[in-house]
């Protein structure tokens, strides 16, 4: 048995189909989907169209992700605290307002994590973050890692979030990361899933790495006006596809500390754009 597992999308549609498309090529018809499907990258209502289109044509698994909690969460607290044109909010308002109620219902229905069962192989826990929360990260010589594999039921943990594909053993259990699809880490510029092979009653993961039309994505931060409602945060978006390094968090972060040295204190996500700028020039030198 083969199954695709692909986790944030982040609205890359461009490669998730060439994703979807390799894994057609190992006829592969039953596919895992570990959450954050949008954000960072336009026109999201295409990546959500190719998701329900999979939904009719395979076995599709879904969970949600920090980023489904996002737009739930804006929605529910009554949309306040983002603005459109700004880069700590920009992408996040842009996407919501692309968003459909549709999008958003489906959203709201989505468990953190759940337990999947494939006759003859042992169970699955999958998730975004961790079983525990979408936003925590199963990181590598991690004691909380393994407390977390320690505590799981199941010796199978497959998850993302981290955008960095890799495999975590430890008392015999596995945490298994699939990278990201949309806007990997330490991937020079490719896009990136696994697929799952099950024989023999055990599970072994094969990480998979593709080549896709970065520049056509990168075109559509412009052709979009996404890079004018969010323009520090997709210079980073760019930088991040074509090379597959330096991540938001890490800009964000630095961008924070400018922001609190000049002015005494800094809170997401009212952060000057000059202190954005000035972090990006320090880290990635664009």
């Amino acid at each position: 048995m083969k199954i695709a597992v692909l986790s944030d999308i982040h609205g890359n549609y461009t490669a998730l189909e060439k994703c979807i498309e390799y894994a057609g090529e190992q006829n592969i018809s039953t596919f895992l989907f570990l959450g954050d499907y949008l954000g960072e990258l336009p026109y999201p209502q295409i990546t959500m169209g190719i998701l329900y289109s999979m939904m009719k044509k395979y076995s599709c698994h879904f969970v949600k992700g920090n980023k489904e909690d996002y737009w739930t969460g804006y929605k529910n607290s009554g949309e306040q605290g983002w603005r459109e044109t700004d880069s700590a909010t920009g992408s996040l308002f842009y996407t919501y307002h692309n968003l459909t109620p549709k999008d958003l219902e489906f959203f709201e229905k989505l468990p953190p994590s759940r337990e999947l069962c494939f006759e003859g192989l042992p169970p699955l826990t999958i998730c975004h973050g961790s079983p525990e929360k979408v936003n925590e990260k199963l990181l590598p010589e991690c004691e909380n890692t393994f407390s977390i594999m320690d505590a799981s039921p199941n010796a199978y943990i497959l998850c993302g979030h981290t955008h960095i594909q890799g495999l975590i053993e430890h008392n015999g259990k596995f945490v298994l990361n699939a990278g990201s699809v949309g806007i990997p880490l330490q991937s020079h510029g490719k896009s990136q899933f696994m697929i799952l092979k099950g024989t023999d009653g055990i599970w072994e993961p094969e990480f998979v790495s593709l080549d896709y039309d970065v520049e056509k994505v990168i075109g559509e931060l412009s052709s979009s006006g996404l890079n004018e409602k969010a323009p520090s945060w997709s210079k980073i978006s760019a930088h991040l596809l074509r090379t597959g390094e330096v991540s938001h968090g890490d800009i964000l972060q630095r961008a924070m500390e400018l922001c609190t040295a000049a002015t005494g204190k800094c809170i997401w996500p009212d952060i000057p754009e000059v202190c954005w700028e000035q972090a990006i020039n320090e880290m990635i030198g664009d």
